[in-house]
């Protein structure tokens, strides 16, 4: 599948799988960001994304980010397709969970980025669905 891409800084890499399995595309900030102790801050990617009419972009966390003393506090991002004006760039939200400063720098592989295909639904309001309660959060042991 081809897919529209806009660099902001071409001397910086496009998102690209790391290996022959790699279901995502990492994703590399485009300036050096400081996030403050315990604080939040918002990374450049330096990628616009126009997916396909059906599609979606969902980014996430790199499993490694959390090494850096980061996360994402929204655990994953949803970039609806119709976020591809000419100035969109992607960000991503990140919160530094250290008591000390923590640098993204420029490059810095943080997030990766998966695009897929999505349906509208329209919903069939129901009063029951007709099946036994299941419970939830572990009730099925841990």
């Amino acid at each position: 599948m081809h897919v529209d891409i806009r660099r902001i800084d071409t001397e910086l890499s496009l998102p690209e799988y790391k290996t022959e399995g790699a279901v995502a595309m990492d994703c590399a900030a485009r300036v050096d960001t400081v996030i403050p102790a315990r604080g939040i801050a918002y990374v450049p990617l330096n990628i616009g994304v126009k997916p396909p009419k059906g599609y979606t972009v969902i980014m996430a966390a790199r499993s490694s980010l959390h090494k850096k003393g980061l996360l994402l506090p929204n655990a994953i991002g949803i970039f609806d397709e119709d976020f591809s004006g000419d100035d969109d760039e992607y960000h991503a939200v990140v919160y530094n969970f250290t008591d000390a400063e923590v640098t993204v720098a420029r490059g810095d592989r943080i997030t990766q980025i998966i695009v897929l295909p999505f349906d509208r639904v329209t919903w069939n309001e129901v009063a029951t669905h007709g099946v036994a309660t299941r419970g939830g959060f572990g009730s099925t042991g841990v």
